[in-house]
């Protein structure tokens, strides 16, 4: 059995954690358009990091919401595209690439809707988008495993280690990346002045070599 002690140290280094981790969530008016441009909500995630992306979307007549998920890597990824969303709509979807997870809404007017009553057709979205550690559902994994509540802090505490872990991980990577990129650019400059130095050399010694020989023709010189 722990100690009241110990186990208050756990449970307010746990509760440090839990608190200054980062959380996205955001409420915004969506404009409705006959050709909507997209709205985008970026948030940082690592490769397989569960995403999941919870929108409540009002009521609006004449009007429909499409929301599509995407990244920011090269390949330009898109997990999924769903049309007409109302209500709360939950979305699940695993990050393969570094980089940012992108939540795009488009809020398509219909084209029955009279010009001059455009301007007064918008949605509200509350969006909230969760990520590794924040993404699990552990009162479903304490049920099925039948945690106690210092077992199932214990498990939330350990995802987000896990989580800091990786992004060291993910920093070291990084760093090393610079590094690597910042030698070589060093080597480069510097090869590229010992080309310039012989180059000045060759020029120098080119132009003495020139100038003694039409010397020479001139017999201005032996």
């Amino acid at each position: 059995m722990l100690s009241r002690g110990p186990t208050s140290a756990i449970l307010a280094l746990l509760a440090v954690l839990l608190f200054t981790h980062p959380a996205s969530a955001i409420k915004f008016a969506l404009q409705a358009y006959r050709y909507p441009p997209a709205k985008c909500i970026w948030n940082s995630a690592h490769p397989n990091a569960l995403v999941i992306v919870t929108a409540n979307v009002s009521p609006g007549a004449d009007q429909r919401i499409d929301v599509e998920i995407i990244d920011s890597s090269p390949q330009k990824n898109v997990y999924l595209h769903k049309k007409g969303i109302n209500g709360e709509t939950r979305l699940a979807i695993t990050a393969h690439s570094e980089g940012e997870v992108g939540v795009c809404f488009r809020n398509y007017l219909d084209h029955d809707v009279p010009s001059q009553d455009a301007k007064k057709k918008s949605r509200i979205i509350d969006l909230d988008v969760d990520i590794g550690a924040d993404a699990v559902d552990y009162n479903a994994i304490a049920n099925q495993e039948s945690l106690s509540g210092l077992e199932t802090e214990m498990r939330k505490l350990e995802g987000i280690v896990k989580e800091i872990v990786d992004e060291m991980d993910y920093l070291k990577r990084r760093e090393e990346r610079f590094q690597n990129t910042n030698m070589s650019t060093n080597l480069r400059v510097q090869n590229f002045a010992w080309f310039t130095i012989i180059a000045l050399l060759a020029l120098s010694a080119w132009q003495i070599f020139h100038l003694r020989a039409f010397f020479k023709r001139k017999y201005l010189i032996d």
